[in-house]
């Protein structure tokens, strides 16, 4: 039963439900759901709402408030048997308002009975306003200044892009290309090897050559992805002229790096304190939730261009919402390759789609996966599992029912080899090599607890490290040790980390063979020299050891080889999303570790997300 199911069946129960389970969010979404309703019902009551509007108001809140935890931003009332009756007492009970008039009531409900909590009301209004605004800005380009710019990338057998490219793979990027150049908001999905970064590094060089003074920022929710895309950047800019290359920006922040922080609290940069910027990229843009996608635009100036690049199959954000999933979505395609009409979208012509994959060769056994997962085709995905793809899959299937509701012994081989380089060089004390080494793999976990959550794996990964690393442990009390990864839980502006940085902790030379946990610098990633510093285990805000890590975690992130620990039953966290988004971390060979029953049911999953942000796009501006 969903969450809002229990909370039908247990809403009399209120003021009875115990303290929350400590590291159980379902329980403490349930708890803290529990003490809106009965905020709710005291203010219906103090409005001289009737008992049953009352009643139905309260209902309605613990139910909406479950959904917001679950990711949705509303609850959808249109399918209920009695939802005119039910629409009819909400607005009577006081504290529901109505969506063209909702005042400072807690809730609104609007004309296709979806029911928010009023801030997500808010902002998703704030943001279709935003969104609308951004794709209908007209642009002051002539139309054979576009031309120009695209011929010198993209016109001809001699031009800079078709040099490293056939033609026809670099339609789709060019049609990307003149789509951003004639608008000022862009948005380009595809998956991993699409050409993403590399369609990104000529709309730039387009802009700069027009304007060399273009005050562009590149953002990603995470510091990962921020490193990764001004590293990707660089390496795609080889094809342009010294000038262009020397122009391009050279670092990536976070988004909230990028909004900075107010004495106060709260963003620095926000609708009345613009961003000082011409132009916006942010890579990863489907790990944006509701709420930061709307204070990132709001900040961006009217004039400015905003380019959002994502992948509408992955995972969407933790926090309610499935912003990029919803604004890539619906297209029609046209005669020409690669590009789309999207005529019937909340976005009419701003939005393309990437579809040629210059990773994986068509006969690629993880670029096959990927493709029938995000079709949904599980009987091929299953068949492309069992042939192997040519030494890149590995699958090891687990009998029916499983024999051990723990972690497989069969995967212990895959994590010691894995490690082994890493292991090497952090006993040789090489930061370089230690670095390089944990990027070619990892472990990656649906859940975060039980048996095959990260947790579980961590600590038993850990017990090995110490013991393969005893040499270097000097304190095997401490929690800290030579080898230890950790990742970011809080953002901590001070120290320049952020949730999702990941750390790796080494005897530092310079501070007498002390400890320290080290981060890549903001310097390193434009200078490509791999620059490093060093924070002391105790300085740092809230982190998790992370030798394994969930699939969440790791968007942003791409690994040479990944073995993928999945639950020994179905749950509803166990989607299609999830299962992609995994595979597409994978630059070369993936370990799946999971029965073929877990894995069907999760293909059959996709993720569903209430939201009435596509109604609002298409809605009249006011």
């Amino acid at each position: 039963m969903s969450q809002a199911g229990r909370a039908q069946a247990d809403i009399g129960a209120f003021g009875h439900d115990a303290a929350p389970a400590r590291h159980d969010p379902a329980r403490q979404a349930l708890d803290l759901a529990s003490a809106f309703a009965r905020q709710i019902a005291t203010w219906a009551r103090a409005s001289g709402a009737s008992e049953a509007a009352v009643q139905a108001a309260t209902l309605a809140a613990r139910d909406t408030s479950l959904a917001t935890s679950e990711g949705h931003v509303c609850l959808t009332l249109a399918d209920r048997p009695d939802m005119l009756r039910l629409r009819a007492l909400l607005l009577a009970s006081g504290v529901v308002g109505a969506a063209a008039d909702p005042g400072a009531r807690p809730l609104v409900i609007d004309d296709a009975h979806r029911l928010y909590l009023h801030r997500y009301f808010d902002l998703e209004y704030r943001l279709a306003r935003r969104l609308r605004q951004a794709a209908q800005a007209p642009v002051d380009t002539p139309d054979a200044v576009i031309l120009e710019l695209l011929r010198m990338l993209f016109g001809g057998a001699g031009s800079a892009l078709t040099l490293e490219h056939t033609a026809a793979a670099v339609r789709g990027q060019q049609h990307a290309v003149d789509t951003a150049l004639r608008g000022r908001l862009t948005v380009i999905s595809g998956g991993p090897g699409t050409g993403k970064t590399t369609t990104v590094v000529n709309l730039l060089a387009c802009l700069l050559a027009q304007d060399p003074h273009s005050r562009i920022a590149l953002a990603a929710p995470t510091g990962k992805a921020a490193a990764r895309m001004t590293q990707a950047l660089r390496e795609r800019a080889a094809h342009l002229p010294q000038t262009l290359r020397e122009r391009l920006p050279t670092e990536a922040s976070t988004v909230h790096r990028l909004l900075g922080r107010a004495p106060a609290g709260g963003f620095a940069h926000h609708a009345g304190n613009r961003l000082p910027i011409s132009v916006l990229v942010v890579d990863e843009a489907s790990m944006l939730d509701l709420a930061l996608a709307t204070r990132l635009l709001e900040a961006v100036p009217d004039a400015a261009r905003i380019i959002l690049l994502g992948d509408k199959d992955q995972l969407a954000a933790v926090e309610s919402g499935s912003v990029f999933a919803e604004i890539s979505a619906r297209p029609t395609r046209d005669a020409a390759p690669g590009s789309t009409d999207h005529t019937g979208s909340g976005l009419p012509a701003r939005v393309v789609w990437l579809e040629h994959n210059f990773r994986f060769a068509g006969d690629s056994g993880v670029g096959q996966l990927a493709s029938h997962i995000q079709a949904g085709r599980g009987a091929e995905a299953l068949a492309t599992l069992r042939a192997g793809g040519q030494g890149t899959l590995h699958w090891l299937d687990e009998p029916e029912p499983p024999v051990l509701p723990s972690v497989l012994p069969s995967m212990w081989p895959t994590v010691e080899s894995g490690y082994a380089a890493y292991f090497d060089a952090v006993a040789a004390g090489d930061l370089h090599a230690t670095a390089r080494a944990w990027d070619a793999f990892r472990v990656l976990c649906a859940v975060h607890d039980g048996p095959r959550g990260v947790m579980a794996v961590n600590e038993r990964v850990t017990l090995w490290a110490r013991q393969r690393l005893r040499a270097l442990d000097t304190a095997p009390r401490s929690p800290w040790y030579a080898g230890r990864p950790v990742m970011v839980l809080r953002n901590d502006p001070a120290l320049r980390l952020y949730n999702g940085d990941i750390g790796l902790t080494l005897p530092d030379p310079g501070a007498d063979g002390a400890l320290r946990v080290f981060f890549p610098a903001a310097a390193a990633t434009a200078s490509g020299a791999g620059a490093w510093r060093g924070v002391a285990p105790s300085r740092l805000p809230e982190h998790l050891t992370a030798f394994a890590m969930t699939v969440h975690k790791a968007q942003g992130s791409e690994f040479d080889h990944a073995l993928l620990l999945l639950p020994a039953q179905g749950s509803r966290v166990l989607t299609r999303e999830l299962l992609y988004t995994a595979v597409t971390r994978v630059r070369r060979e993936l370990t799946l570790c999971a029965s073929a029953a877990v894995l069907t049911a999760a293909l059959a999953q996709p993720t569903r997300r209430e939201s009435g942000l596509h109604d609002r796009l298409l809605a009249s501006p006011s």
